[in-house]
C-alpha cells in the first residue's frame, strides 16, 4: 500500500525512492508485524483469559503426556489471531498489492484461518472436545486446493514441478496438478498443526521456515539473480519475500510469549493458516521440493503419526512410544525445553541447507 501511495513522489522526494527496493519493503514488514505482536500479545492474552479460552488438558488420550503438561492448563490460546493479523496488515501495508500473487497467498491464509477459527471456537468457546471434524477440516483444505490449482492454472502459472540439483528438470503434471496442490495445501497444514505440541515448537520452526522461503522468493522474483542461479524466473514472486518476512516478525513477537514456558499458544487457527501459507508460496515459486527440505522436522513429525497408525492397525504395535515425534522424546525423558531447542537446532540447519541448493545445480 505504501509502495503505490509514497513511491510515485520520488521525483518530487528522493527518499521516496526506497520503497522501490523490495530487500527494505520486506525488512520494515518484518519489524512493523514483530511490533504488531510484541505490544497487541498482552491484551490479547488479558481478554482470553477473561473469556476464559484456555488449553484443556484430556485425561481420555495419554495420562502419562496429560501429567507432563498439567501445568499448560487453561494456558490461553487462540493467538493464532495476533499472528494472522500482524502478517495480513503488514503485508498489505508494505507489499505491491497490484501482484496476483499477494492476493492468492493472503486468500489462502485466510481461508485456512477461519478453518483453524472455527475448530478453535468449537473447542474453547462452545466446549465441544474434538471441535471442528476432521473430516469437515480436511474438506476445507480440499476446496482450497480446488481453487487455487485453478487459480494458477488459468492464470498461466507453470505446471511443472521443478527438480532440485539438477538443470533444467521439469516434470509437467498436467492433469495432475490439482490434485498435488491439494496434497501441498493439506499436507503443510496438517504438519505445522501437528508439530504445534510444544511451547513454542512450530513457531520458531515456521519462523526458519518463512526466512529461507523469503530469500527463495527474492531470488525467484529478480531475473538477474533467478538467471544466473538457473532458477525459473517468477514475475511477482519477489513480493511474497515480504509476506514471508512478515511471518518471521509476527512470528518472532509472538515467540516472545509462547517461549517455554508459554504464556499463549496459536491454535489450530495459526498453525493450519501458517502452514498452509508456507505451502502456498511454494506452490507460487515452485520450490514445492525444497518446502519438504526445509520443512524437513514438519514432514517428520507428520510421517511418525502416519507410520504409528498404519503400524497399530496392520500389526497391534507401535513404532514410537507415542506420536507426534516430539512426545516420543516427551518419553524418553527429555525435558521439554531440550526437545524444543534440539529441533529448532535440526530446522535450522535444514533452512541453510535449503539456501545452499540454489547453487547446486
Amino acid at each position: 500500500m505504501l509502495y503505490h501511495l509514497l513511491y510515485p513522489f520520488r521525483d518530487c522526494i528522493s527518499f521516496f525512492n526506497i520503497f522501490r527496493y523490495i530487500t527494505f519493503r520486506a525488512a520494515m514488514a518484518a519489524l512493523t508485524a514483530f511490533l504488531l505482536s510484541l505490544i497487541f500479545a498482552p491484551l490479547l492474552i488479558r481478554k482470553l483469559k477473561e473469556m476464559k479460552v484456555g488449553e484443556r488438558i484430556n485425561k481420555a488420550d495419554s495420562l502419562r503426556l496429560d501429567d507432563l503438561h498439567q501445568h499448560k492448563q487453561s494456558t490461553p490460546t487462540m493467538g493464532g489471531i495476533l499472528i494472522l493479523g500482524a502478517v495480513v496488515f503488514s503485508t498489505l501495508l508494505w507489499s505491491d498489492i497490484s501482484q496476483q500473487c499477494v492476493w492468492i497467498v493472503l486468500f489462502s491464509t485466510i481461508w485456512l484461518g477461519v478453518t483453524g477459527f472455527a475448530d478453535d471456537y468449537l473447542k474453547q468457546v462452545k466446549k465441544k472436545a474434538l471441535g471442528l471434524s476432521p473430516r469437515l477440516k480436511f474438506a476445507s483444505q480440499v476446496l482450497l486446493g480446488i481453487i487455487l490449482g485453478l487459480i494458477l492454472i488459468y492464470s498461466g502459472h507453470d505446471v511443472g514441478l521443478e527438480i532440485p540439483f539438477l538443470k533444467g528438470v521439469n516434470f509437467n503434471l498436467d492433469g495432475l496438478y490439482i490434485i498435488f496442490v491439494i496434497l501441498v495445501i493439506a499436507g503443510s497444514s496438517n504438519a505445522v498443526n501437528l508439530t504445534d505440541g510444544l511451547d513454542g515448537l512450530a513457531i520458531g520452526i515456521v519462523v526458519m521456515v518463512a526466512a529461507a522461503f523469503s530469500v527463495l522468493c527474492y531470488v525467484s522474483g529478480n531475473f538477474n539473480l533467478s538467471g544466473y542461479l538457473l532458477i525459473p524466473y517468477i514475475k511477482g514472486a519477489g513480493e511474497l519475500a515480504i509476506f514471508c518476512s512478515s511471518i518471521v516478525g509476527a512470528g518472532l513477537g509472538f515467540l516472545w510469549f509462547n517461549c517455554y514456558p508459554a504464556s499463549i499458544f496459536m491454535g489450530d487457527i495459526g498453525s493450519l493458516a501458517l502452514g498452509g501459507a508456507i505451502g502456498t508460496v511454494a506452490l507460487l515459486i515452485k520450490k514445492e521440493i525444497l518446502l519438504v527440505i526445509v520443512g524437513g522436522i514438519f514432514v517428520l513429525e507428520a510421517l511418525s503419526v502416519i507410520l504409528q497408525v498404519g503400524s497399530y492397525k496392520l500389526t497391534k504395535r507401535r513404532i514410537f512410544k507415542i506420536a507426534p515425534l516430539h512426545h516420543h522424546f516427551q518419553f524418553l525423558n527429555w525435558p521439554e525445553n531440550k526437545v524444543i531447542v534440539r529441533f529448532w537446532i535440526i530446522a535450522s540447519l535444514l533452512a541453510l541447507f535449503t539456501l545452499l541448493t540454489l547453487k547446486i545445480r
